[in-house]
């Protein structure tokens, strides 16, 4: 069985660990490889080997240092189909989706690239007599990746381009269910010229990540995963010291009004609930239909969920994958219940389904709950799988008010033909990511990905000018150059 490396100082490192996890793909159950769970003095060997390289690193030229982004972004376009594909071994989604997550990637590669424009400073000349003052960024020293399992090459992208094109170094801690996209995309950046210790990737679990969290040479962390960890992540990491980005997890509302056109709007918003198996931090989990608009919506969304095509995600026509292990299918099912004890009708039940030829997989159907309490644990509790939960309001300020009564505030949606309707929306709702007529408002990589309330814990969010504030400390000269003390010319 292949066993994961590190790779730290610019070498593949195999760990001391004496504990591996099996990495397993979750449609056939198949043992894909081994994963370390690396201790806390291989976290200490890479923040030292990251320091080290920080020393030069941080005074190479930022237009040269993203000569080595123009290659990665080459490279993950050469090998933009081995990536896709062993992300949907790894993690479930179907092939379609990984790709679009790789574009994703390379988009904040793009981005990263203008780097010498982005983090230029401010000047001012004569703030007094004689004196002039400016401020310039400088990188903040070792910086660290805690990425989740749903988008293994997406996410550590949201930063890692960042925090070395503004002089920075990284580790990156992948995943323990999915590290093997990583390993892909460390392949290639051995290819980038990076200098050893600029990059680095260390493979574990919790004790791997208190170790990240407690390094003195770490200056900063960005993650995401659920809410509750991300409390964790913020609170010890901000207690030592760190510049924390903490993305937490969601309960993604979508406002439908009567209207709105009902065909796109239930293809899109299929799609956000369903897609990734509903794995991601904008999928839809909430429905709120307005006035008239509820039962035709309802009768519309049930025959999507029934006729999606679930599936091995490489295999032609599937829709949906599995979700990504055996316990999350088992806490999405008794989740299914809860809402059902709550007084939800279970419209379309997606549990224990018979995937042919994949029996062993770790699949949930599309899931539809009606008439949901918006008072009762289901509707406030992160399912983070293929079920949308139905509820009804009969106007749009009752459901902004509902929308806004919630923990999260990742993302919220609405779709009509009004504009005064969306101007009102965007305006009024408590939420980071916006969508109006789009089912996932997923920022494009020059905006920020944004999220308010128990979505996000911080002050500077992943991608574009936020990205570089984070990767960047201001300093502040202010000087006098008196003719006295210069040679008379």
């Amino acid at each position: 069985m292949k066993k994961v490396m590190n790779f730290v100082h610019g070498t593949w490192q195999a760990s001391a660990a004496t504990e591996y996890l099996a990495v397993v793909n979750p449609a056939t159950a198949e043992t894909l490889a081994s994963v370390p769970l690396s201790s806390a003095s291989e976290v200490a060997a890479a923040a030292e080997a990251a320091h080290e390289a920080f020393q030069s690193w941080r005074r190479v030229p930022a237009p040269t240092r993203i000569q080595s982004l123009f290659k990665m972004k080459a490279l993950l376009e050469e090998n933009f189909e081995e990536i896709a594909r062993t992300i949907t071994l790894e993690c479930g989604k179907t092939i379609g989706e990984s790709r679009g997550e790789m574009r994703r990637a390379i988009e904040n590669v793009e981005v990263a690239c203008g780097i010498p424009t982005m983090m230029m400073g401010d000047f001012s000349e004569d703030i007094a007599s004689g004196i002039d003052s400016m401020m310039i960024r400088q990188p903040l020293g070792v910086c660290a990746i805690i990425a989740p399992f749903n988008f293994p090459g997406m996410i550590p992208f949201w930063f890692l381009p960042y925090a070395i094109a503004t002089g920075n170094t990284v580790i990156v801690k992948p995943s323990e269910k999915v590290p093997m996209t990583m390993v892909k995309v460390f392949e290639l950046l051995e290819q980038c010229d990076l200098p050893s210790g600029v990059v680095n990737m260390v493979n574990g679990s919790k004790g791997a990540v208190d170790a990240i969290l407690d390094h003195p040479l770490i200056k900063a962390i960005s993650f995401v995963g659920s809410t509750a960890v991300a409390k964790q992540i913020y609170a010890r990491a901000s207690a030592n010291g760190k510049r924390v980005q903490a993305q937490g997890g969601a309960k993604n509302p979508i406002i439908i009004l009567p209207d709105a056109d009902m065909a796109m709007t239930t293809q899109i918003t299929a799609d956000s609930a369903f897609g990734c198996a509903g794995q991601r931090c904008l999928a839809a989990s909430v429905a709120i239909t307005v006035g008239e608009a509820r039962h035709t919506y309802t009768e519309a969304i049930a025959d999507a969920a029934v006729s999606r095509v679930v599936g091995f995600g490489l295999d032609e026509g599937v829709q949906m994958g599995p979700v990504i292990s055996v316990p999350s299918r088992e806490r999405i099912e008794s989740l299914i219940q809860q809402g059902a004890n709550e007084g939800a009708t279970v419209v379309v039940d997606g549990r224990s389904p018979q995937i042919s030829g994949y029996e062993n997989g770790n699949f949930v159907r599309p899931t539809i709950l009606s008439n949901v309490n918006p008072k009762g644990n289901i509707a406030h509790t992160e399912i983070f799988g293929p079920v949308l939960s139905l509820m009804h309001v009969n106007s749009i300020d009752e459901a902004i008010q509902l929308v806004n009564g919630g923990q999260y505030g990742n993302m919220a949606c609405l779709f009509t033909s009004s504009g005064s309707a969306a101007r009102k929306f965007r305006s009024e709702v408590d939420a980071g990511n916006v969508g109006i007529n789009i089912g996932v408002a997923a920022p494009m990589a020059f905006f920020p990905f944004s999220g308010w309330k128990e979505s996000f814990f911080g002050t500077l969010h992943g991608q574009g000018h936020h990205a570089v504030e984070f990767f960047t400390q201001t300093k502040v000269v202010v000087e006098r150059w008196p003719k006295t003390w210069s040679r008379q010319f």
